[in-house]
């Protein structure tokens, strides 16, 4: 059985959304991350950065939610959620690498500066910086996605499970409001069966 620690709103949610995608049954593990439970035993012998999520797979203990949705869709490639052609892997890893070093970095700086640092650490320069360097980004993906229905190719990749979980973070800090081809996007994505909560909802349900 195949075990995952974090729950939603976290990054644990790309996998949730791998895992319904791939039908696969697995056991949530979740985490206080409030009460320090991440840098606690066992999860830290799993994870010494203590960040979730984590997905323990027999022997594989693997971090980092890019990697584990790309070693999901790898471990079933009969799902297709990787381009065969090469040429359309490599795209696909552009833009997974484009979307969590300058998307979600920026929105995780904003992240920090306003409720997870302390306020005595807090930098508001640092969040008006990013929210620039965010939106420039958010514009580079919005002309990419002219005349197209996924990240990559016409048909879901594991791209579009990354993108789909950064968008719907960035909409929430209010960043597509120049995005309209984005916000459909993401309209589209969060309709199909297989979505999970999105972060808003997953904060209400833990209220």
């Amino acid at each position: 059985m195949l075990r995952l620690y974090g729950t939603p709103p976290t990054r644990a949610l790309r996998v949730i959304w791998l895992l319904n995608e791939l039908g696969l049954e697995y056991e949530s593990r979740p985490l206080d991350l409030m009460a320090g439970e991440a840098t606690q035993s066992p999860f830290v012998d799993l994870n010494p950065a203590a960040k979730v999520p984590v997905l323990v797979d027999g022997d594989v203990v693997l971090a980092e939610s890019a990697a584990i949705q790309l070693y999901l869709a790898e471990k079933h490639p009969e799902a297709g959620l990787i381009p065969a052609a090469l040429e359309d892997r490599g795209q696909m890893y552009r833009w997974m690498f484009f979307l969590v070093t300058e998307i979600e970095q920026p929105l995780w700086r904003i992240a920090r500066h306003t409720f997870i640092y302390p306020e005595h650490k807090r930098l508001p320069q640092d969040v008006a910086l990013a929210r620039k360097e965010c939106l420039a980004m958010v514009a580079v993906l919005e002309r990419h996605m002219d005349g197209r229905e996924f990240i990559v190719g016409d048909r879901p990749s594991v791209a579009d499970f990354n993108a789909a979980y950064t968008l719907d973070w960035a909409n929430e800090e209010e960043m597509l409001g120049d995005a309209p081809r984005l916000r459909a996007y993401l309209q589209s994505m969060y309709a199909r069966p297989t979505a999970p909560p999105t972060i808003a909802e997953a904060f209400a349900a833990s209220a």
